[in-house]
This record gives C-alpha cells, sequence and structure tokens, in this order.
C-alpha cells in the first residue's frame, strides 16, 4: 500500500487527523484520533515495561517541558541546535541544505533498487543480490557517486560549511522541487529551539524555550534519582514526553514534526566501559523491535560518521518506511559530556560515588532515543495491507487489514450480534461485551451485515470479532474470528476472556 493511502486510511479511520483542520490546519502538526491514541498508549506501554519494568536498575522519570534557560546554554542547544537553511529565489520555498543534498542521492538509490528488482525477476531464485551490486558496472558506478557525494556532505557538516554546503548544492545542480529553478540564496544556519517568555518578564531574562529534547531533563535530576531510588552505578532513567522544534521543513506526515513524543533512557555508567554498554544496547533495542515481528530485511544499523558534539560513538536503526530506510530509533555514547556541562554551569557538583573503585567521578552515558511517532508509523505502514480473501460465499474479494501485533492494537475484540433487528440477539451480545468491557478495549457494532462489519474491525487492526448467533441462545456458544488467518471457532462464552487473554499478553512479547 502506498504513502498516500496509509495517510489516507489514518485520516479514514480515525487514527490521524491534522490539527486545527477546521481552520485549514497547522502545518506539520496533528491529533491523534481515538484508534491513533489508543496505539499510541499500547507502544508506550510496551516501552515503558520493557525498559523500566523488566530492568531492576532502571527507574522512570517525567521532568517538566519548561526548564531553567541555562539548561539549553550547558546542553549547547543554544549554540549549536541548527540546521543549514536555504531558499529558492523563485519558489521563495526554504529547505535544509542536507535533505536537499539526501534527497539527490536518495533518487540515484532509487535507479539501483530498480536495477536489483529488474534482475531478480529475471534471475529468480538464482539471483545473488550482493554479488549483483558489487559487480554491475553501473550500479557501482552509482554507489561511488552516492559514497562520494555523502562523504562531502558530511566534511560540511562536521565544520559547520554553509558555503561549502551552497557550492554542493550548485555543482549537483540541485533544483527546487517545486518550481525546478536552480537560484538558492547562501546556507544559513537555523536554530531550531521555540522561544515564548516567563510570565510578566520581558526580554533575555524572561526568556524560556520549550524543550527541543526529553534528555536534559534526566541529566539534571540525576542525583536526586540516584539518591532517592538508591540506585548503583551502572543504572538508567527513562522518560516519555513531548518535544519540540521548528523544523524547516516537516515533512513525510508524523515522521517529522514539530511537536512531537519521545522514548529515552540515559543509561549511566563508569568511564571506560561506554563501548562495552554502547554494544549491548544496540543489541537489546534492535531486539525489542523484532519481537514484534517486524521483518530482519526492514531493519538496519546505520553508524554516524557525523558525530554530535556531546558523543563518542552514535547509530541509528533505521527502518525501511514507505518513503525509504529512514532513523526510527538512536543509540549514542554520551561520554559524560552533559553531566559535566551542567555540574561547570550551575556551580553544583554532579558526581557519584562509587564504592567499588572507591573513587568519586562524573559518570559516563549511554542514551537510547526512539521517537514514539516515528514508532507509530513503521508500525501501521508495516501492518496496513491490501489482501483477496474468501467472502461468505466463497468468493474471492478484497480487504485493507492492519495485521498490527495483538498486544498492540487499539481495540482487542469486537462484539457482534449476527442481527440487529432481534432483541434476544442483541442483549445477548450487550451481555458479552459487559463481561469482556472489564477487561479488554471492547467495541460493540450491531450496523450493517456482519461482513461489512468483519471489514471495518480488519481496517482498525481488531484482532478478534465475537459473533452471537441463534446457536448462543440455546449453548452460550459463540464465533471467535482470528483477523490474520480468518478462522473461525466455536468456544464458550465462559472461556472467553481466558482465550483473548492469552492471545493479546504483551508478556509473551517482553519474555521472546
Amino acid at each position: 500500500m502506498d504513502f498516500k493511502q496509509l495517510v489516507s486510511h489514518c485520516k479514514e479511520y480515525g487514527f490521524i487527523f491534522q490539527s486545527s483542520e477546521v481552520y485549514d490546519g497547522l502545518a506539520a502538526v496533528y491529533d491523534y484520533g481515538p484508534y491513533g491514541v489508543e496505539l499510541k498508549n499500547n507502544i508506550k506501554n510496551y516501552w515503558w515495561k520493557s525498559m523500566v519494568s523488566m530492568h531492576q536498575n532502571i527507574v522512570g522519570l517525567d521532568a517538566a517541558i519548561f526548564m531553567h534557560p541555562k539548561t539549553w546554554k550547558a546542553s549547547g542547544h543554544v549554540d549549536a541546535f541548527n540546521d543549514p537553511l536555504v531558499d529558492n529565489k523563485d519558489s521563495n520555498k526554504r529547505y535544509r541544505a542536507d535533505q536537499l543534498v539526501e534527497g539527490y542521492c536518495d533518487k540515484i538509490e532509487a535507479k539501483i533498487k530498480k536495477d536489483v528488482e529488474k534482475a531478480r525477476k529475471k534471475f529468480g531464485d538464482s539471483f545473488d543480490e550482493e554479488q549483483f551490486r558489487t559487480t554491475n558496472g553501473r550500479i557501482v558506478d552509482r554507489q561511488k557517486r552516492i559514497d562520494d557525494v555523502m562523504t562531502q556532505l558530511g566534511e560540511h557538516m562536521r565544520n559547520e560549511d554553509m558555503a561549502g554546503l551552497k557550492n554542493l548544492i550548485v555543482e549537483l545542480e540541485i533544483a527546487c522541487p517545486e518550481s525546478g529553478s536552480r537560484e538558492w540564496t547562501d546556507v544559513r544556519q537555523f536554530n531550531l529551539m521555540f522561544s515564548t517568555q516567563l510570565g510578566n518578564i520581558a526580554g533575555e531574562e524572561g526568556k524560556l524555550y520549550l524543550r527541543p529534547e526529553t534528555a536534559q531533563g534526566i541529566f539534571v535530576n540525576f542525583l536526586n534519582v540516584q539518591k532517592t531510588t538508591r540506585q548503583k552505578i551502572p543504572f538508567g532513567i527513562a522518560q516519555i514526553g513531548k518535544a519540540f522544534r521548528n523544523e524547516i521543513v516537516a515533512r513525510q506526515f508524523i515522521f517529522r514534526m514539530r511537536e512531537f513524543e519521545q522514548m529515552e533512557m540515559q543509561f549511566f555508567i563508569p568511564p571506560g566501559t561506554e563501548m562495552e554498554w554502547y554494544k549491548y544496547w544496540k543489541e537489546t533495542r534492535m531486539n525489542w523491535h523484532a519481537a514484534l515481528g517486524t521483518p530482519a530485511s526492514k531493519l538496519r544499523f546505520h553508524d554516524h560518521d557525523n558525530l554530535a558534539h556531546y558523543a563518542n560513538a552514535a547509530a541509528d536503526i533505521e527502518f525501511e518506511f514507505p518513503f525509504g530506510f529512514k532513523e526510527l530509533e538512536g543509540i549514542h555514547s554520551r561520554t559524560d559530556f552533559d553531566l559535566s556541562s551542567h555540574q561547570e554551569l550551575s556551580g553544583k557538583k554532579l558526581q557519584y560515588f562509587d564504592p567499588e573503585r572507591n573513587e568519586n567521578y562524573v559518570p559516563y552515558v549511554v542514551e537510547t532515543s526512539i521517537g514514539c511517532d516515528r514508532m507509530f508509523l513503521a508500525l501501521v505502514s508495516q501492518a496496513l495491507q491490501e489482501e483477496t480473501v474468501p467472502d461468505a460465499e466463497g468468493k474471492e474479494s478484497t480487504r485493507i487489514v492492519m495485521k498490527i501485533h495483538p498486544a498492540l492494537a487499539p481495540v482487542k475484540v469486537a462484539v457482534l450480534p449476527l442481527l440487529k433487528n432481534k432483541e434476544a440477539l442483541t442483549k445477548a451480545a450487550k451481555d458479552v461485551f459487559d463481561q469482556l468491557k472489564l477487561k479488554f478495549n471492547c467495541q460493540y457494532d450491531e450496523k450493517d451485515a456482519i461482513g461489512r462489519r468483519y471489514r471495518r474491525q480488519d481496517a482498525i487492526g481488531t484482532p478478534y470479532c465475537v459473533t452471537i448467533d441463534f446457536d448462543t441462545l440455546e449453548d452460550n456458544t459463540v464465533t471467535i474470528r482470528d483477523r490474520d488467518s480468518l478462522k473461525q471457532e466455536r468456544v464458550a462464552i465462559d472461556q472467553l476472556t481466558s482465550i483473548i487473554s492469552e492471545k493479546i499478553d504483551i508478556s509473551q512479547v517482553l519474555a521472546s
């Protein structure tokens, strides 16, 4: 299913709406609808349980969005949280210079993929993609072109060479996607933080920022958490919360937004052990994604060449979205940069006494950071499918189905009376609904033919439908239908809760 269909489906079925749509919307800001908020909460619950509940040495925090402005001076965000901005003179459209260059490379990669797929069809089962990519002259040349351009881009970004970025755009003859014009302004730095005022204090004295990341709330609370929970290093602090970035170009639906939600964990460790823990968290986080059934082919690591000012190692877990492989989660070795910076600017010691080493030190940190919204988009893009299945009469029909993991599904079970106008059926169905709603997020639906109701539940990802028919009135049994296999089983009403509980239990995912 293509990306436009995915976006349309999310609105049509109450997953995601454009913010302030009655006023023609607010760019790159979205609202989660009735099913979207349920799915998002389930994602957060899975992350929290796996990160906090499953680890004795990781605890939670919910820090405020507003922080003392010196926080962002110490973290480097005031001076260095910038993206390279460029305007097209003819269209007056604004772009990120690095994304224009990346887009140039994406087009070359698309040509490579096209050639690979042609060869795959031609050679069938005997096709060796790796050999083809490394021996086909045209593909080798194209890949070298991508590598050369990305190397130049990395050097310009590391050196904050805005003139070099402009020259690269000109050299590559990159045109404005809107107008086709190649007339560009100079590239300049653009700070991404939103600012506001504190109460009635005007000017710089009263200036506050909407936090651009959740991590700093963890760092300034490091000693508060360590002392009150009596944690010993190594230990972690986890947090889920909103962050805000004034993106130059926010695009690709909820992939890049100006208001978004992060799920972050900062793991505090002794200096010198960071590479060991960095490797551990890379593997652990990749396993977390795989536990949901995400195919290995859709996930990959991308190690950073252009490191942030605070890191000595960094990697992304990339997911193959409908628009290509993009960052889903970051794992960063942040050294002692953050705690040392806050210690220096605040004048307060942020050190830990290690009884095993018999010394005080500023801990090092390994961070795992995943965008909740990006995780939502990854799950939906993977789960949403169009397939041909037999209908009630055995004829082939098309259905749109969201094959999301049952543990994360917004609605776990739908209760459906076979007919709407039979009071005995609707009463029995409502009795079953009242029983199941105590345990699960359920939905009751009696409108339209039963086949159409099944299709509605398929479209929102409901894993199980329970149908009450005339046999139910005789023997207290119902039909339970599986979303993915379409298999229907006859079971006793008093067994429903245990059957469904076992099938949607998140603990099975956590244990895998």
